[in-house]
């Protein structure tokens, strides 16, 4: 259990310092089959509304992959992405919608999942268990305890687990953060991250199936579709895995596809949404391989009444290190202005002058007190995350990962501490090398889900 100083190593392994460092070793895995630099991999691609099609559409077009499965709970979103993948590429993978059958296939090498944030650790953790790599979006786990878990099932299955930070294979990135590593704008002390990002109202609805003719608000989902869930509708919804860990709740629209991520006990927010990513582009451009030892986070829902939602959708939240070095973060779902052009992006500050970056990776840099435009991203491209993903397969090498679980983790933290703080209403502190917060009991009791058998998150510690 916890104690008073945070997380003992018996129950959650050290998350940073010594015990990461020895959690992010690079063994070669072992693979369940030999790669050569040709052979095909076959993929299970579980989850295909919203960023699923991603999934689809960039390792489709990758040479020798091969989308053997595609897996969703909601049975009316397969057939026209089956379709999608033969007119494209020429075949027809087949269609699952438990994917606990996928894991019993040894045809398949890797999953991919795109599925709600309540999911991603069982899920992962079950397919390195069954001996597959795993690409799982951000963020990685959807409370800080089940990342460990996912580092601990990676590691001990020697499975490669990426997480979806895409900005860790972008060229543009890269050179972004080594120009701040080779001190291109002096000595950095601090960074801004930016989540603007406008969110509609999702409005407010009865449990239960809708009617053919209802009218649905104005956020719906990640396209925009306004489907009304019918009974006819639900009828190929396994709504019961769709809950999968988190306690049976009747079905409601407003905790299902997209608007999941607007539920506490489903999703974590913008912050933990959007946020992930410039999360992780913030904490990278700093070098901060540790935890912050203070964070404090506040907000609300603001402008809209007659809602379902329960996560905030403006909050501020910021990040000391040890060094004192800042890293502020903003997340704003209604009008606001942008900062340097910037809606969506991070900004780091340093002794010479400053590096704007946007969520294209597109990055300028501005120096000295009459801010003269410095080096900047032009004419750099290139850098495929999905890419990235196969070729590691092949290599059977974990550091030819970008995101590894361990970074991804590492980052993902953030966001969840940033809630925690948020839904406590106070500042939390820690000592920015062993997990969990010091003597607060409270507090490190929200770092861990509680799950509903049999999709119970094991701990693998």
């Amino acid at each position: 259990m916890f104690d008073g100083n945070g997380m003992s190593r018996r129950s959650f392994l050290k998350q940073t310092g010594a015990g990461l460092v020895a959690a992010s070793a690079f063994p070669t895995i072992i693979p369940s089959r030999a790669f050569g630099a040709n052979d095909r991999v076959n993929l299970a691609i579980v989850g295909v509304h919203g960023r699923g099609g991603s999934h689809i559409s960039n390792f489709g077009s990758q040479k020798d992959v091969h989308i053997a499965k595609l897996v969703d709970i909601d049975k009316n979103l397969l057939p026209g992405n089956v379709k999608e993948i033969q007119q494209k590429y020429g075949y027809a993978p087949a269609m699952e919608q438990d994917f606990r059958r996928v894991l019993e296939d040894k045809e398949i090498d890797a999953i991919t999942f795109a599925i709600p944030n309540h999911w991603h650790a069982l899920a992962a953790i079950w397919a390195a268990q069954a001996g597959k790599h795993v690409y799982v979006e951000k963020p990685a786990s959807h409370s800080m305890w089940e990342g460990q878990q996912m580092i601990n099932a990676s590691r001990k299955h020697n499975t490669l687990m990426q997480v979806g930070f895409q900005n860790r294979s972008s060229k543009s990135v890269q050179a972004a953060i080594k120009l701040l590593r080779d001190g291109g704008i002096g000595k950095v002390y601090m960074a801004r991250g930016l989540c603007h990002k406008w969110r509609g109202n999702i409005g407010h609805y009865p449990d239960g199936p809708m009617r053919a003719d209802e009218k649905v608000a104005l956020t719906l989902d990640s396209q925009g579709n306004g489907q009304p869930y019918t009974a006819d509708y639900l009828k190929n919804v396994n709504y019961d895995m769709w809950i999968g860990p988190r306690e049976v709740r009747p079905f409601n629209r407003n905790r299902f596809h997209y608007n999941w991520h607007w539920q506490w006990p489903t999703g974590n927010g913008d912050t933990g949404n959007q946020g992930p990513h410039q999360l992780d582009v913030g904490r990278w451009g700093l070098g901060k391989d540790e935890d912050p030892v203070r964070i404090r986070s506040t907000g609300g829902y603001f402008a809209y009444e007659n809602s379902d939602q329960t996560t905030p959708n403006t909050q501020t939240s910021v990040f000391e290190y040890a060094d004192g070095t800042i890293f502020e973060f903003s997340t704003r779902g209604l009008n606001t202005n942008h900062d340097g052009g910037i809606m969506i992006g991070d900004i780091w500050y340093g002794s010479e002058g400053r590096l704007e970056i946007d969520d294209g990776g597109r990055w300028k840099t501005y120096m000295g007190r009459k801010d003269e435009p410095g080096p900047n991203s032009d004419n750099i491209r290139g850098g495929s995350h999905f890419e990235t993903f196969i070729n590691a397969i092949r290599s059977g090498k974990r550091e030819d990962l970008t995101c590894d679980i361990a970074e991804g983790v590492r980052s993902s933290n953030l966001a969840h501490m940033a809630n925690i703080s948020y839904r406590l209403g106070r500042e939390l502190r820690t000592n920015g090398k062993t997990a969990g917060f010091l003597n607060d009991t409270e507090a490190n009791a929200m770092m861990k889900d509680t799950y509903r058998a049999p999709y119970v998150v094991p701990n693998l510690g």
